[in-house]
């Protein structure tokens, strides 16, 4: 069975609350309900993290016990170095995303040490590109029917 691990970076624990205009209204619990729901379905396993601490982030990808790795790095994704290399370091394949678009917001935001190493990316598709990320995972491993 494929492992998928979901890594949410800073102050994605905040979803639901935070700039609703840019991010919704839909809590980071609540996605990750729905992707254990549909990771079900797909005959994946699946594992969710989030920290506002970035070693901490750098620590749980280090354990390599999963086969995937959705990542939405949030801030670190405009930052981290070391995130970087961790991702390079660990062998791991990951889907980045982001539930809006950063290259359409702030100038900073456009800076991104991830993209080039992601095996894709998903952007601007609100929560949605959790569940999209999930199902591109299964159809790359052949897990499950992908619908």
């Amino acid at each position: 069975m494929t492992r998928v691990l979901v890594i949410n970076g800073p102050n994605l624990n905040l979803l639901g609350i935070r700039e609703p205009e840019i991010y919704g209204h839909t809590t980071l619990a609540e996605i990750e309900e729905r992707l254990r729901v549909r990771a079900a379905e797909l005959g994946l396993e699946l594992d969710c993290f989030q920290s506002n601490h970035e070693g901490a982030l750098i620590d749980r990808l280090h354990q390599r016990d999963f086969d995937w790795a959705i990542i939405n790095a949030g801030g670190l994704t405009h930052t981290s170095v070391s995130l970087r290399d961790a991702l390079k370091g660990i062998g791991r394949p990951f889907v980045e995303v982001h539930i809006s678009d950063p290259g359409e917001r702030e100038e900073f935001r456009r800076v991104n040490y991830l993209h080039d190493i992601a095996q894709e990316r998903i952007v601007g598709k609100g929560v949605a590109g959790y569940n999209m990320a999930l199902d591109l995972i299964a159809k790359r491993t052949g897990a499950g029917r992908a619908r």
